[in-house]
């Protein structure tokens, strides 16, 4: 069998379309009321778990149906088109990959209740946590967790002298404070709220090192965690600036100028800076999807993804979140005085996709991470691999 039938085999059935297009139209009616709210409710995560979300990177031991990394930010990128908010909180329905290096009992015990379980957490800052006969006694105030509003469990960083790595303690919301402090100019509905946790002990069975050793064998682990975790948020600003390219093109064709000008499609300038952004974005888009199709193949092959290989990934993910927000600029650009009116849809695009660009995940030192790798050098920023 060949490295693509083997691929697609792995994949679950699809789901159809008849089930896609409700949700998005009720995301359109619903965006502005995330954006207010400053949240996604948990009625639509509900509503995203129906189309497969929350069980894309939960285990098949445990009732998932992983799909292979292409197809499900293909899906995040397609909920990004309609708000880029929502795609931010759906892509975090990859995080099981992270959830898969605690140990098989806590898995199972996470599992107990179906697969489609919503992890969302604040990392930063790593606070102390002092060691207990039974783990961690965990306090302290983390910021950027987004998707806490709708979570089943919540994630927080922690370090302790003897522990090595900075680990992830993993606790119910009943025993987490949310400050809804969430307050930018983009991704105004993630509820990136901070964390705030007083006196808990956790076990230790219930923390991990971020993108640590699974003990789960299946193929969807064996990807590399962190460049999965990066590539699932450049797509948002992917799907961020498909919308915004979207709006040029429909209001070129319609529109005609307030002061009696041509319409925008019968400038020249406008014509070739759309098609400039056209250009940018699906070179960089195409050069994604097929690393992370080389990747995939590669984990289906039994073989590793090198060091170089996860490098690409990386840097495509950066290109991919920083063409993003380039092409949106562009577009605001082209869309002259209108667009700044604070009620312009450009706005909330522009806005939204410098999110993805600014993320340490994404930002200017991969790039020279990703160079240090490629001429053999160790990576300059740490979590690269």
């Amino acid at each position: 069998m060949s490295a693509a039938e083997t691929e697609r085999q792995s994949a679950p059935e699809s789901v159809p379309e008849s089930a896609w297009e409700p949700v998005l139209e009720e995301l359109r009616r619903r965006r502005g009321e995330f954006r207010e709210r400053r949240f996604v409710p948990r009625d639509f995560v509900d509503r995203l778990k129906q189309l497969g979300i929350y069980r894309a990177a939960t285990p098949r031991a445990f009732g998932g149906e992983p799909l292979p990394p292409a197809e499900f930010l293909g899906r995040i990128e397609r909920i990004s088109v309609v708000d880029g908010s929502t795609g931010w909180v759906a892509g975090f329905g990859s995080a099981q990959v992270y959830l898969a290096a605690l140990p098989i009992e806590t898995q199972r015990e996470i599992y107990a209740d179906g697969p489609d379980v919503v992890f969302a957490g604040g990392l930063h800052p790593a606070q102390p946590a002092s060691r207990t006969a039974k783990g961690f006694l965990v306090n302290g105030r983390w910021k950027y967790a987004s998707g806490a509003m709708a979570a089943d469990l919540l994630g927080v960083g922690i370090r302790s002298e003897d522990a090595g790595k900075p680990l992830t303690a993993v606790l119910r919301p009943a025993q987490v404070e949310i400050l809804q402090e969430w307050n930018a100019v983009g991704m105004q509905g993630t509820g990136s709220f901070d964390l705030v946790v007083k006196g808990v002990e956790v076990d230790r069975a219930w923390t991990f090192i971020r993108g640590g050793e699974p003990t789960i064998d299946e193929p969807l682990y064996r990807y590399p965690t962190i460049a999965y975790a990066a590539q699932v948020l450049a797509v948002v600003g992917a799907g961020v600036a498909r919308a915004a390219l979207d709006y040029a093109i429909e209001v070129g064709a319609e529109r005609t100028s307030i002061t009696g000008a041509p319409k925008p499609a019968d400038r020249a300038y406008y014509r070739v800076g759309v098609a400039e952004a056209e250009a940018a974005l699906g070179s960089a888009r195409a050069w994604f999807y097929e690393l992370t199709h080389e990747a995939w193949r590669l984990v289906l092959s039994g073989e590793p993804v090198s060091d170089v290989h996860n490098a690409r990934l990386r840097l495509a993910a950066a290109h991919l979140a920083k063409t993003a927000a380039q092409v949106v600029s562009k577009i605001v650009e082209l869309s002259g005085s209108a667009a700044l009116d604070l009620d312009h849809p450009l706005q909330q695009l522009h806005g939204d996709a410098l999110v993805p660009q600014l993320h340490a995940f994404l930002g200017p030192a991969m790039y020279d991470s990703a160079g240090a790798v490629l001429m053999g050098l160790p990576p300059t920023a740490p979590a690269f691999r």
